[in-house]
């Protein structure tokens, strides 16, 4: 009798594995480790913005770099970050990819960091060939969300065709992903 217990438990334990699809489906290890690998979120990023390396007058470039710390589940950082200045009351100028900079693909363990930096070319004050910025928004790849910091380094130069154009084309880049604090 002892052994139609036993098998009994076997059964059901078989049965149970296979409605909840194993270890491929359902709630299973490679689905958790799916979400652990997926985009990582500004809401559970701890983003740093500074201290920088302030341009100190018109023409100069600056460095302003941007810290992260992964607060939450491993996820990943693939593509360049999103950043973009805004001057008050204006719609946001979003940065380009440094010239000759590459995306790589950098995953972010529960704790672990990156960092990025925007480089910049101050512009003259007030002489309307510069954007004045006041806020700094920052956003990840894979995510809409953005977090908005202060901007206290001066106006930005405006570059190239939007001088000519009346459009505004901030002077500034974005690099790709580092790792940090390795």
């Amino acid at each position: 009798m002892r052994a139609t217990p036993t098998a009994v438990t076997a059964v059901t334990v078989l049965l149970l594995l296979t409605a909840c699809g194993g270890e491929n489906g359902g709630d299973g290890a490679k689905d958790d480790a799916k979400q652990e690998s997926g985009a990582c979120s500004i809401a559970t990023v701890n983003v740093e913005v500074g201290p920088a390396s302030e341009a100190p007058a018109a023409g100069d470039t600056g460095e302003v770099p941007v810290d992260l710390v992964n607060q939450g589940p491993a996820c990943v950082l693939d593509g360049f970050p999103e950043a973009s200045l805004a001057a008050a009351g204006s719609e946001p100028v979003e940065l380009a990819p440094t010239d000759g900079a590459t995306a790589q693909k950098l995953t972010l363990p529960e704790g672990g960091s990156a960092s990025f930096t925007i480089t910049y070319v101050r512009g003259p004050e007030g002489a309307g060939r510069s954007l004045d910025a006041k806020n700094l928004e920052v956003g990840l790849p894979g995510d809409s969300a953005t977090r908005e910091f202060p901007w206290s380094y001066g106006p930005v130069a405006n570059q190239g065709e939007g001088e000519s154009t009346g459009t505004v084309a901030a002077d500034a880049t974005v690099s790709a992903f580092q790792r940090a604090g390795d």
